[in-house]
């Protein structure tokens, strides 16, 4: 496994960074291309999403945000709601496997985290609301549903409305081993001051103003489900993608679009009130629509972590067509004012190299792993030391190295594994991690270049982040 060398680099790159990008379920934009009609084309849409990760992993992410509730319709088999029909062309129809364990399967085995994408109170386009059939919201909770524009919504203002939404993320994290949930849409629409909900204000607005009831009831939605989430699940980490703008700043308006004042979202309150751990806004901007907003984020975090979304689709000469140095300066600035890591906005303009991003993030700008920012609020407690239980030579040119599972909670650690030319190795120093896996064995070349005559060092890190003293 190779150790970048790229010696102008070197400590540039953090030890502990998001780096994340949205798997865009929605109409199979960044996955499937393939229908899973066959045992063949179930394969073919399994390997092309393998194919995604690797390359990913090659670049240096540890985070997968895959759509896992798109549009009132899931990609696992749900008790609740219909599958997807990216999956097999049509809606609610089996594919023949799951693919949300399928793909915590295989993120897991390349090192990486997989956060569980729900789409919230967006359900369907109107002219499909019979294709959903009868497991859909508007059958099974019509009372739920308001129709804004050509789509159905669920009504936050409906206590009911946070029910349901605890029910499928309840079903979600209960079921499977998903290391966060990501919360998209988690507001209220665009045209808000058109939206219908009237009958239900007069009925549950007690005499509040009615944006400041909208945010109530945003709000209660969130605390109703990170409630849930960490009683069942507490290293489960809670993550949002807000309206990139979080309100007017003294010296920069918001021009009309902010997610408090606009959509009714209140963001940094929930970093405030610890009923989020991690935002991602959508910041697909720049220039003064860019910087003096993340700064913003960065200065309200409260502790928690924040890494700004970019939205690296308008670099495609069809979509913007920005100017590659629009996002590098902007990806430089984040990790200078030392922000929680970045998110891309969507993961296809990243595979495909869109202006040569994928090329810049893999050589220049994350030239080692990272781990994840720890959830020190959550626990900070320090797992247990691996223990060494082999090491062999394997053919004479390979070593093999065994230690013992580690775990917290009743949950398996995954391990980081270091390397330098001096002992013991710095395992604080980012530049000496060179890989993250779930494995608890790891097989080198003595002879390789980039590991020759270098010690090694292995820590056990547990599902918050905690990591334990290295075993040398």
């Amino acid at each position: 496994l190779a150790l970048p060398l790229h010696a102008q680099f070197a400590g540039s790159s953090p030890k502990r960074e998001l780096r994340a990008v949205w798997l865009t379920t929605l109409n199979g934009l960044d996955w499937p291309r393939t229908r899973a009609t066959s045992t063949r084309s179930r394969e073919q849409q399994q390997a092309e999403l393998c194919q995604t990760l690797d390359a990913l992993k090659e670049a240096g992410f540890n985070t997968i945000l895959l759509q896992t509730r798109v549009r009132g319709t899931v990609l696992y088999p749900s008790d609740i709601e219909p599958w997807d029909g990216a999956l097999t062309g049509a809606i609610g129809e089996d594919p023949g496997y799951d693919p949300l364990q399928f793909a915590i399967d295989e993120t897991h085995s390349r090192g990486m985290e997989l956060h569980a994408w729900v789409v919230t109170i967006p359900c369907f386009k109107v002219a499909v609301a019979r294709q959903i059939g009868a497991k859909g919201v508007l059958r099974t909770h019509p009372e739920l549903c308001l129709k804004h524009g050509d789509t159905y919504y669920l009504d936050p203002g409906q206590p009911a409305t946070a029910d349901y939404l605890v029910g499928i993320c309840h079903e979600l994290v209960s079921r499977y081993d998903v290391d966060g949930l990501h919360f998209d849409y988690i507001r209220y629409p665009e045209n808000a001051a058109a939206f219908p909900d009237g009958q239900t204000y007069r009925k549950y607005g007690q005499g509040r103003k009615k944006d400041e009831w909208r945010r109530d009831n945003i709000t209660s939605v969130v605390r109703a489900i990170y409630k849930d989430v960490k009683a069942l699940k507490p290293w489960v980490r809670v993550s949002c993608s807000p309206v990139g703008k979080y309100d007017d700043l003294a010296r920069y308006s918001a021009r009309g679009w902010a997610a408090y004042s606009t959509v009714h979202q209140d963001a940094q309150g929930w970093l405030r009130d610890g009923i989020m751990d991690l935002l991602c806004p959508m910041m697909y901007f720049q220039g003064d629509h860019f910087y003096p907003f993340a700064a913003d984020w960065q200065e309200r975090a409260y502790g928690r972590t924040v890494a700004p979304g970019l939205g690296i689709y308008f670099l495609h000469p069809r979509e913007r067509d920005w100017e590659w140095g629009v996002v590098q300066r902007e990806l430089c600035y984040l990790r200078q004012q030392e922000l929680g890591g970045q998110a891309y906005f969507r993961s296809q303009f990243l595979t495909d190299n869109t202006k040569g991003i994928y090329d810049y993030l893999k050589q220049d700008f994350y030239t080692h792993p990272a781990l994840m920012p720890a959830m020190t609020w959550q626990s900070e407690r320090r797992p247990d030391t691996p223990t060494l239980t082999a090491r062999q030579r394997l053919q004479g040119i390979n070593e093999h190295l065994e230690w013992q599972p580690v775990e917290m909670d009743g949950t398996p650690c995954r391990y980081a594994i270091y390397a330098s030319r001096t002992t013991p190795v710095d395992t604080e120093r980012g530049e000496h991690l060179i890989t993250v896996t779930w494995d608890c064995h790891y097989t080198y070349n003595l002879l390789s270049s980039t590991l020759y005559g270098l010690h090694l060092a292995v820590t056990a890190v547990d599902r918050y982040g905690n990591e334990s003293e290295p075993l040398p």
